[in-house]
């Protein structure tokens, strides 16, 4: 097969001029083509408002050689040779018991459905609820502020990627075929197809719970089992080893599990649960993590600014950014950009808040939104305790909360400028921001209630510098992105687990048998970095052992 790379074509909904422009590139009629496909899909917007799509395929004619070597010259055509996954063949070691899975979120669901397909068994415990009942308790949440603690945004099956853009981005290189698979896994249980080759694929909040649902239902078709409301709270070693786990079902029933594989997936939130496997002795470190506020732009205004026409996103739809900017030796950021959305209050604790941010597969709410985060080395934290990052945060989470009473606070960027600056007469310019942010009606968009305050408070005065250098810098990238108009809302402190295990060249932990995984670990950033990695857990337990008879 032929692959070609760049290879530019004007932006349409249904890419109908690429096969016209790979019969052009390859000298060829459009009817010599017998299959095409696409590597990657990106946007070139360098001379906006004029756009290209620019795209990497594959081609398979009936005369591959031949072209090649006419072509030999052309650096942009080369031989494709596909990176295909392929898991081991299974391990002589006999498993006793099944495998247990602790956390839906996407290293424990993507961990459980490749040891179901192989023949595994695995038993899967969720502390939350299934994706169907998770929808209902959250928009409860929303609506009337009363939290459920079991069921929430963090909490439940799907993890906490479940109610955010359901963004499938990566920049974990692919270089063992994990990264299409997880695509692939997506796309087989109903995702569309185009997620395997957009660069910047996304599924939307209201297209993933489906998809999560599928893939619970083929594990447990294949012989895997699934309990939801049942919380990890205790584990028995013997010399080292797992041997046990003890699991707490919706009525606080316990019930003791032997098992000699124990999978780690908890989420980056399930904070009583890196306690309770610490004081049983397993190694634990700090990690840096990041934190900061989110922010809403109009989108119209990050269309115009990124494709140069407001016309161009009924095309494209709406448009993301990725911002960054170093001060000495912290990171100023965006993370989890969410163009069209939502903010949404994400909390998981009582009296503690955080937020989120969330879109929809249409993209189609008046504002974007993104969290513009600082990076926060591990000397900022209170003590050396393995744990203490989780105490950073939930110091921020409180003060966040107890400024609106549980509500979300925000605040107009020209406002906490003004007080973060504090220069006498200090007056933040408006005169840029023609362009969007004054537009009429930019009001927020959230997902619960908020309540306008002063965020000052949240942060200690030097990360709120960093906050604002970041935005002035910023705005030499996205005009009118440091406008006064611009809300912000806090606290943003969920980005990653300021936590790692630490796991050997098998992925074990310092017990024997426990396998952590993913975010909550310390080795993930984002949905689809964490099922890759559940797919290496998976893979490390078949290496070992033998399937279930």
């Amino acid at each position: 097969m032929i692959r070609i790379d760049q290879l530019k074509c004007a932006p349409s909904k249904d890419d109908k001029g690429l096969i016209k422009a790979v019969s052009r590139k390859l000298g060829i009629r459009k009817e010599d083509i017998l299959e095409l496909g696409i590597i990657r899909k990106s946007l070139d917007a360098r001379k906006k408002p004029e756009l290209f799509n620019v795209y990497s395929v594959w081609v398979r004619t009936g005369n591959d050689e031949k072209i090649l070597k006419k072509l030999r010259k052309d650096a942009s055509v080369s031989v494709f040779s596909p990176v295909l996954y392929k898991a081991p063949e299974g391990g002589n070691e006999k498993l006793t018991h099944r495998p247990v899975i602790t956390g839906m979120g996407p290293a424990g669901l993507f961990c459980a459905y490749e040891l179901a397909l192989r023949g595994y068994k695995p038993l899967i415990i969720e502390r939350g609820r299934s994706v169907e009942e998770r929808k209902n308790d959250v928009k409860r949440f929303w609506e009337t502020g009363v939290l459920d603690t079991i069921s929430n945004v963090q909490f439940g099956e799907g993890g906490a990627g479940t109610f955010s853009d359901g963004k499938l981005a990566t920049s974990v290189k692919d270089k063992d075929g994990r990264i299409h698979e997880v695509l692939k896994i997506f796309s087989d249980n109903g995702a569309p197809f185009d997620i395997l080759y957009e660069q910047m694929p996304h599924l939307g909040t209201d297209i993933l719970p489906g998809i999560v649902k599928s893939i619970r239902e083929k594990i447990i078709e294949n012989g895997g089992e699934v309990r939801f409301e049942t919380k990890l709270t205790g584990i028995a070693m013997n010399e080292g080893r797992v041997v046990s786990v003890t699991v707490t079902d919706r009525e606080g029933a316990p019930e003791e599990i032997p098992c000699e594989v124990l999978i780690l997936a908890t989420g980056h939130s399930a904070r009583d649960t890196y306690k309770m496997l610490y004081d049983n002795g397993l190694k634990m470190e700090q990690k840096p993590f990041a934190a900061g506020f989110r922010v809403q732009h109009p989108q119209k205004m990050i269309n115009l600014d990124r494709y140069g026409s407001y016309e161009a996103a009924e095309l494209l739809g709406a448009s993301p950014y990725k911002v960054t900017a170093n001060f000495e030796d912290r990171g100023v950021f965006s993370f989890c950009m969410c163009p069209g959305g939502y903010v949404v209050n994400a909390s998981s604790e009582e009296g503690e808040l955080c937020v989120n941010g969330m879109s929809y597969s249409g993209r189609d709410s008046a504002n974007a939104n993104s969290a513009i985060v600082v990076s926060i080395p591990v000397s900022e934290y209170p003590s050396d305790h393995p744990l203490a990052g989780i105490e950073y945060q939930r110091n921020l989470e409180k003060r966040a909360y107890d400024l609106a009473q549980g509500r979300i606070p925000a605040q107009r960027y020209g406002e906490f400028k003004d007080a973060v600056i504090k220069t006498e007469n200090s007056t933040v310019s408006s005169e840029s921001s023609d362009d969007g942010c004054r537009g009429e009606g930019f009001e927020p968009v959230f997902k619960g209630e908020y309540e306008w305050c002063d965020l000052t408070g949240i942060f200690d005065e030097k990360i709120n510098r960093l906050f604002v250098d970041g935005m002035t810098s910023f705005a030499h990238t996205i005009r009118n992105f440091d406008a006064p108009e611009v809300i912000m809302a806090g606290v943003e402190s969920r980005t990653s687990s300021p936590v790692r295990i630490p796991r050997d060249g098998n992925l074990e932990s310092s017990i024997s048998g426990i396998y952590p995984l993913g975010e909550g670990a310390g080795y993930a950033g984002g949905i689809t970095s964490a099922a890759a990695d559940g797919l290496r857990g998976a893979e490390s337990v078949i290496r070992k052992y033998s399937p279930l008879k």
